[in-house]
């Protein structure tokens, strides 16, 4: 079983919306802190958002914040990535990622990646 499935990429003009789905196994998806992570061309991989499975808010990157929502759905095992009000530099592959760190820089688990692409 592949731990980790995104869904939901394309392509969407500024300003417009996605909704980036990540269907976790029940194993990863209760124990483990689930994260997006983004590589845009030429660049190195960078962290979008996480929430762990402990509670409290979830964490943001500051390019992301105010625009896009990081949940879960227990019932489906899935971690979902709300997109709004999407500028060209949102543009990049966008990876989920699980961890059990404290911190969000090493991952134990990825996706295969869902492209988006935003145009101007």
């Amino acid at each position: 079983q592949v731990p980790l499935v995104e869904s939901g990429g394309g392509l969407v003009q500024t300003g417009g919306s996605l909704t980036l789905s990540c269907a976790a196994s029940g194993r990863i998806f209760s124990r483990y802190t689930m994260a997006w992570l983004r590589q845009a061309p030429g660049k190195e991989r960078e962290f979008v958002a996480a929430i762990r499975r402990s509670g409290g808010n979830p964490f943001y990157a500051t390019p992301v914040k105010g625009r896009f929502t990081i949940s879960g759905e227990d019932a489906e095992n899935t971690v979902y990535l709300q997109m709004n009000d999407l500028k060209p530099e949102d543009t990049a592959v966008y990876y989920c990622a699980a961890t059990r760190r404290d911190s969000f820089v090493e991952y134990d688990y990825w996706g295969q990646g869902t492209q988006v692409t935003v145009s101007s």
